[in-house]
């Protein structure tokens, strides 16, 4: 895709569904939109637009696609085990009375469903209030009817979490109604809407991984911005933020910095 085509493409997804693709890494954004626009059956993208145009299911379709959904609940255990371990008894020190947590970016659901397991086996006392959020409606549709699951999304729980808040021990799996109880969803732009402030912990991990530099500073820095001082930012595995002191940050250990 030569560099005139991509403009253009950026320009008429910004008008039709309010994705600056401008914020995204260009050659992975260009194989995804290469692939899809030959699965589309279609000839050009003029043909694909028009269609879109006329097709709210296919535009919703085109919508989701470009939002990255890759997650899994207690994906990357060893530092679930330090936010279990080490972050959330740090925070929990403090007096306060409520716990504010933001799962950003949180696809179908595995990493707020995840959080809300680990704070009712933590038997936190506090009034908890855990925000979970996506560009993604159609994402948001699966984790708001609370699945279904695969076995593989479930890889890394043990069979008593299985067992205590799941509907059923074999696929599909669905979340127990009582643990959605305590996630709060909601549509979000994380490039585009202002964010709610004084959180406690931020989950964002392996999202930012998509997008440019740029977007990534903003980001980092909008993300210290909605903390308390002393909240935690939990990141991806690989996901690693450079010049943290000139964002605002602490290191607190491999995947976690803290505002300071």
């Amino acid at each position: 895709m030569d560099a005139e085509i991509y403009t253009q493409l950026k320009h008429t997804v910004k008008s039709l569904l309010d994705i600056d693709l401008n914020s995204y890494k260009d050659e992975q954004m260009k194989r995804r939109l290469d692939s899809w626009l030959t699965r589309s059956g279609e000839p050009s993208w003029h043909d694909y637009f028009k269609r879109v145009r006329s097709d709210l299911d296919e535009k919703s379709r085109f919508r989701n696609y470009l939002t990255i959904n890759v997650s899994a609940f207690f994906r990357d255990p060893e530092r679930w085990a330090d936010l279990r371990e080490k972050v959330l008894p740090h925070l929990l020190a403090s007096p306060l009375t409520s716990l504010r947590v933001w799962s950003a970016g949180c696809s179908i659901g595995p990493e707020p469903y995840t959080l809300a397991i680990l704070f009712d086996e933590m038997r936190l006392r506090r009034q908890t209030y855990l925000l979970a959020t996506d560009l993604d409606r159609g994402a948001l549709a699966k984790a708001q009817a609370r699945g279904p699951f695969t076995a593989d999304d479930l890889r890394n729980a043990t069979p008593q979490q299985i067992e205590h808040y799941f509907e059923s021990t074999a696929p599909p799996f669905y979340v127990s109604a009582s643990l959605a109880k305590r996630v709060t969803f909601c549509e979000h732009n994380m490039l585009a809407d202002d964010f709610e402030s004084d959180f406690d912990l931020i989950v964002c991990r392996n999202v930012v991984i998509y997008f440019t530099e740029a977007a990534k500073s903003t980001l980092y820095r909008k993300f210290c911005g909605a903390l308390k001082p002393g909240g935690v930012l939990f990141v991806g595995g690989t996901e690693i933020i450079p010049r943290y002191h000139e964002m605002g940050f602490r290191n607190f250990g491999l995947s976690f910095y803290q505002k300071m």
